[in-house]
């Protein structure tokens, strides 16, 4: 598109440059790429991302170095270095502030310009490498934010490397050979923190020429727009510079202020608050969760608490999750519709509305405890039995062999005549005591409770309450049927993850009858600007 369509021509202005020009044409590189080449007109502010991308990968890069000339790579120090640089060095706190914001703005404009790809069909053809270079952009920010997640060595950190690093064990064969290899020995210790450290530094500047090749393809390609109609003549381009780049301004000055917000009011809004506290491998927070841009896949991971087949849960996880990036790589091929815009696709386009909500469905539920009830139709309850009053007996026993420990127990048990309730306590392979209550009078109790661990905290205290007057008692508990946890939850969403590029695109490719789609890009524009 861009030796078709060019706006304008590159005409060195001084003896200096048309030197350069004849040696090095830099300039005309630049002229040509940001300011002559041609867009498409009808381009809206989803197109604006990829500009607020660029500076946040800037960004990144300029803090990170100016990080890493304080932060001390090593287990004992990390965590003192990192808090040194938030209050010794000069603008310490400003420089930590932006590059760990930097990260969630990083994620935020990625995931907003992927999905704007999704809709408008960017990945179609002649497109497929564009889309594929940016789906590696992407795994290498995942890679590269997991790596700055560990740097600071809180509590979070350590377990979080510990988590994602022990998945990879379930891989068979060659899983814990990875495992070992990747941390450098059997656990999470000081060759972690310095492999972690040196890829994370080395990764940005492999996302740069990656970057490059992504600008490359899309100059050879030409840029997608809102309709999906491929450019035709001139009338159908404005050149870049003024007419995308003001507007590409305009948005980033916008992307900054929202930037600078969590930088000077909420810069810790979006980190867990156990990362303030050292890293202890001798004790385990409540809850691992990395950070918010990892959690859809957290929760896909976590999805999978059954086995299939001869592939047991763990696995099972492991895979959906590395699928779940997987399939973004296939995508120009699984979408058979000629039609790259959703916006004259209908039903596609409801479909993709409901796979978003899907996302952040998912990105919830990875914050949350895979147990968690969100819905259960009706309580949990437990029912106490108990005999006030009469006569303990306590008699020991020794079943003639362990395989008739069970026969001998109930032996035991009726040997007390006239007990209401009996226990057997195992003291060993073959010995055991039975206790019974000669006598009194049998009571009940029914609790009830919202959670289960509410109903344990409740039966606790009415043993404690009643244990002075019958020494044992039998308990009951009854679980409501089909309650719907966060992993019921979760299992939704990445079906419907999996359904809605596996199966919906491909079927709705081949039965969806799309709109009319204009016959060009400026004719829709030119008659918008008629009828105003």
């Amino acid at each position: 598109m861009s030796s078709h369509f060019n706006h304008g021509v590159y005409e060195p202005q001084s003896g200096f440059t048309r030197w350069l020009d004849k040696r090095l044409p830099i300039l005309r590189l630049s002229y040509d790429s940001f300011v002559a080449y041609p867009v498409p007109r009808n381009l809206n502010y989803w197109w604006t991302f990829g500009a607020m991308l660029a500076m946040c990968l800037v960004v990144q890069i300029v803090t990170g170095i100016v990080l890493a000339m304080h932060y001390i790579p090593h287990v004992s120090m990390a965590f003192a270095s990192v808090q040194r640089i938030d209050r010794d060095v000069p603008f310490g706190w400003l420089i930590q502030n932006i590059h760990s914001v930097g990260a969630s703005m990083f994620f935020l404009a990625v995931y907003i310009h992927m999905f704007r790809g999704l809709y408008y069909g960017s990945y179609k053809a002649p497109r497929e490498l564009l889309w594929i270079l940016g789906c590696i952009i992407y795994l290498l920010m995942v890679v590269t934010g997991f790596l700055g997640y560990t740097l600071p060595w809180g509590q979070m950190s350590f377990w979080g490397a510990t988590v994602i690093t022990n998945i990879l064990g379930a891989v068979p064969l060659v899983g814990e050979s990875i495992q070992v290899w990747i941390r450098g020995g059997a656990a999470i210790d000081q060759p972690t923190l310095n492999r972690f450290f040196s890829l994370h530094y080395l990764l940005p500047f492999v996302i740069v020429g990656v970057v490059g090749l992504h600008i490359w393809a899309l100059h050879e390609a030409g840029q997608n727009n809102p309709t999906g109609v491929d450019v035709k003549s001139k009338a159908d381009t404005v050149p870049f510079s003024p007419h995308a780049t003001m507007k590409d301004l305009f948005a980033t000055v916008l992307f900054v202020i929202l930037f600078a917000v969590f930088v000077f009011y909420l810069p810790n809004a979006l980190g867990h608050a156990d990362n303030f506290i050292p890293a202890n491998p001798l004790q385990t927070p409540p809850e691992i969760v990395p950070e918010w841009y990892l959690l859809p896949f957290y929760a896909i991971l976590r999805a999978f608490d059954f086995n299939i087949g001869p592939i047991d849960s763990k696995l099972a996880g492991v895979i959906a999750m590395f699928a779940s990036i997987a399939v973004l790589f296939i995508l120009p091929w699984i979408d058979t519709s000629r039609v790259r815009s959703m916006r004259y696709r209908p039903i596609a386009r409801q479909f993709f509305l409901i796979f978003v909500v899907a996302c952040l469905v998912l990105g919830w539920c990875g914050g949350q405890n895979p147990g968690l009830i969100i819905a259960k139709p009706a309580d949990f309850s437990a029912t106490l039995t108990w005999t006030q009053g009469g006569q303990v007996v306590t008699r020991a026993f020794n079943a003639p062999s362990e395989a008739q420990f069970d026969e001998a127990a109930e032996a035991a048990r009726t040997s007390i005549e006239g007990a209401t309730q009996t226990s057997v306590i195992r003291e060993g392979a073959t010995a055991a005591t039975v206790t019974g209550v000669v006598g009194g009078q049998m009571q009940t109790e029914t609790l009830n409770a919202g959670t289960i661990d509410e109903l344990e905290a409740e039966i606790s205290a009415y043993k404690s309450e009643i244990g002075a007057a019958a020494p044992f008692f039998s308990v009951e508990r009854r679980t409501p049927p089909l309650v719907f946890t966060v992993t019921t939850l979760s299992q939704i969403a990445t079906f419907y993850y999996f359904f809605f590029f596996l199966v919906l695109l491909p079927l709705l490719g081949l039965r969806e009858r799309p709109s009319r789609v204009p016959d060009t890009i400026a004719k829709p524009v030119i008659a918008e600007q008629g009828a105003a």
